[in-house]
């Protein structure tokens, strides 16, 4: 499937075909997803300390407060890409890896906390990766 381009249908303008990609579709709503998720466990982490039963020094490198600002950042920008995949974007896709594999990263530092969320997260981060890789250059989301 294609889809033309703006402008295409005007007179003196050369439609440009995009090709369309359900990986760029799938890989633009797990990455809103995945934004909304980050939101609100970073939200989670600011107004209930007790809310990730882990002890003081179970969490990697950085206390609650701080986790909750990362994962808050993370899942606006993660918003925001997705949001860039889905209509087609071209920094959208090369964002979207880059904000996967900090995602990832995150996760591996947040076992503690959420063992089988954390390990699911990097699941669905890598399937992100893959999924804004694979398609050809040019293409859009549905």
């Amino acid at each position: 499937m294609t889809r033309p381009s703006a402008g295409a249908g005007q007179p003196g303008t050369a439609a440009r075909v995009r090709p369309l990609s359900g990986w760029l579709t799938f890989a633009g709503i797990l990455i809103l997803t995945l934004g909304i998720f980050h939101i609100v466990g970073g939200l989670a982490a600011w107004t209930r300390d007790d809310y990730y039963l882990v002890t003081s020094d179970g969490l990697l490198v950085f206390d609650y407060t701080a986790w909750g600002w990362i994962l808050f950042l993370l899942g606006l920008l993660q918003v925001a890409v997705g949001a860039g995949v889905y209509t087609g974007r071209d920094w959208a896709r090369l964002t979207g890896i880059a904000l996967a594999v900090l995602t990832a990263v995150a996760h591996v530092a947040f076992l503690a906390a959420f063992p089988l969320w954390s390990v699911i997260v990097i699941g669905l981060a890598v399937l992100v990766i893959y999924a804004l890789s694979v398609p050809p250059e040019g293409a859009t989301g549905l």
